[in-house]
C-alpha cells in the first residue's frame, strides 16, 4: 500500500538516478546513521565529515540527497511551504554545492541589475542560500572556503533566516537547509570553534579488511560499467531507507523526551568539560531524531547513549573531572499510566503501521487541496 502512496512523490526527476546508492557504500555505519539523523531533522545542526582523499565523503553526501523526498513549494517562491491559498508544485529536494571561490553576493543574494533597470525598481536576485532552502547545502573542502563567506553561511543556517542588505535592498527569507560539509585535514586543520557549530563531526577514515577493499573495488567497477543495472540491484534497499526516512520525518513531532533525560545530557556535557550549550542542545535533537528513525514516540536510553557518542563525546576535553562518576541514562519514568505502558509494549511493526496510516491521511488531505500534486488515476481505498 505504501508504495503507491509514496510512488508519485518520488517519481520526479532527481539525482537518484545519477548517484552511487547510499545502501551500496561499504562500511561507514556511523556516518550513514549520522546523515540519516540529520535528514530526519534538517534543523539538527548539520554534519561535517573529515577524511583523506578517496574515502567516500562526497559520495555519502550525494547518496543521502538521493533519498530525500520531494518537496511542495509555492509557485514562484524561494522554496516556501504552501499555505493552501496559492498555487504550488512538487520539485525534487534541492542540492546546492558551495564553490570555493563563492562571492558574498552569490552566497547571500544581491540586486538583479538587469531586471532592476528594466522594471524601474530594485529586484532581488536569490543566492545559493535561498536555492538550498528545504534541501541540501553541501560544502566540499570546508577548510579552504573563505572565512568571511563561511561565517556568513553558518550564521544564516544557524538562525534559519538570511538577511540581505544591499544597495537600497532589504530582503529577509528563510534559510533552513540540511547542511553537510567535508574536508581533508591534510590540506589544513579546522578551528575548533567552527567545528563546534556543526552538530556532528565524524571521520570518514576507516580500517578496512582485504575482503572489504575487494568489495569496494567490485562495486566501483560494477557501477562504472553499468550504473543503471547497479542501482537496480540496490533499489529495494534504497526504497526501504527512503521510506523509513519519510516516515521518521512524520513521526518526529510526536517524539517526547523527559526532563530527567535532558538532565542526563546536561550532566554528561558537564562531566566532559564541554564549553557552551551547543552540545546538549544538539544532543537532544539527535536523541529525538534517532527515536523517530526507530519508529518510537519516546526517547529511550539507547537514543541518549547515541547522542552522547555522536555529539558530546567528541567535544569533551581530554582530562575529564575525576570527582564526577559516570552516569547511566535515566530509566523510563515510573509514573506512567496504563495506556502509556501498553503503548510502549507495542511492537515496531505495529508502530510503523500507525505511521503509515498517519502518512496516508496527510497525503489524502493534500490531494483534496491540490489534486495536481499526484498525477495518477489510482484511487485511495
Amino acid at each position: 500500500m505504501l508504495e503507491w502512496i509514496l510512488g508519485p512523490m518520488t517519481a520526479l526527476p532527481s539525482t537518484a538516478s545519477q548517484v552511487f546508492p547510499l545502501a551500496a557504500i561499504t562500511g561507514h555505519p556511523t556516518l550513514k546513521l549520522a546523515l540519516l539523523l540529520a535528514a530526519v531533522d534538517p534543523g539538527l545542526g548539520g554534519v561535517v565529515i573529515a577524511g583523506g582523499r578517496g574515502t567516500g565523503k562526497s559520495v555519502l553526501a550525494r547518496g543521502l540527497h538521493a533519498l530525500l523526498p520531494a518537496i511542495e513549494i509555492i509557485e514562484g517562491s524561494l522554496n516556501a511551504e504552501p499555505d493552501g491559498s496559492q498555487a504550488s508544485r512538487i520539485i525534487p529536494a534541492p542540492f546546492v554545492q558551495v564553490p570555493l571561490g563563492v562571492t558574498e553576493d552569490r552566497l547571500l543574494g544581491s540586486v538583479d541589475v538587469a531586471r532592476s533597470l528594466a522594471e524601474g525598481s530594485t529586484v532581488f536576485q536569490p543566492g545559493l542560500l535561498a536555492e538550498a532552502h528545504r534541501g541540501v547545502l553541501y560544502i566540499d573542502e570546508l577548510n579552504l572556503l573563505d572565512m568571511n563567506a563561511l561565517n556568513l553561511l553558518l550564521a544564516a543556517v544557524g538562525s534559519g533566516v538570511n538577511q540581505v542588505e544591499r544597495e537600497g535592498l532589504s530582503v529577509c527569507h528563510p534559510c533552513q537547509p540540511l547542511l553537510i560539509a567535508t574536508f581533508n585535514p591534510e590540506e589544513g586543520a579546522m578551528a575548533d570553534h567552527l567545528l563546534d557549530r556543526f552538530a556532528i563531526a565524524l571521520s570518514a577514515n576507516q580500517t578496512v579488511t582485504t575482503a572489504e577493499r575487494v568489495s569496494i573495488t567490485e562495486a566501483a567497477i560494477g557501477y562504472g560499467e553499468n550504473s543503471s543495472a547497479f542501482r537496480q540491484q540496490w533499489q529495494e534497499e534504497t526504497d526501504a531507507i527512503a521510506t523509513q526516512l519519510l516516515l521518521a520525518r512524520q513521526w518526529l513531532p510526536d517524539v517526547v523526551i523527559t526532563g530527567a533525560q535532558i538532565n542526563y545530557l546536561v550532566e554528561e556535557a558537564l562531566r566532559g568539560g564541554v564549553e557552551g550549550h551547543r552540545a546538549e542542545l544538539y544532543a537532544l535533537r539527535v536523541a529525538k531524531a534517532h527515536a523517530a528513525l526507530e519508529a518510537r514516540d519516546r526517547v529511550e536510553a539507547e537514543d541518549l547513549q547515541l547522542a552522547v557518542r555522536l555529539v558530546i563525546a567528541p567535544r569533551a576535553k581530554l582530562q575529564q573531572p575525576q570527582e564526577q562518576p559516570e552516569q547511566q541514562p535515566p530509566a523510563t519514568p515510573p509514573q506512567q499510566t496504563t495506556a502509556k505502558i501498553k503503548q510502549k509494549k507495542k511492537t515496531k511493526k505495529q508502530i510503523k503501521k500507525k505511521m503509515k496510516l498517519k502518512l496516508k491521511t496527510m497525503l489524502r488531505t493534500k490531494l483534496r487541496t491540490n489534486p495536481k500534486m499526484i498525477q495518477t488515476t489510482t484511487k485511495l481505498k
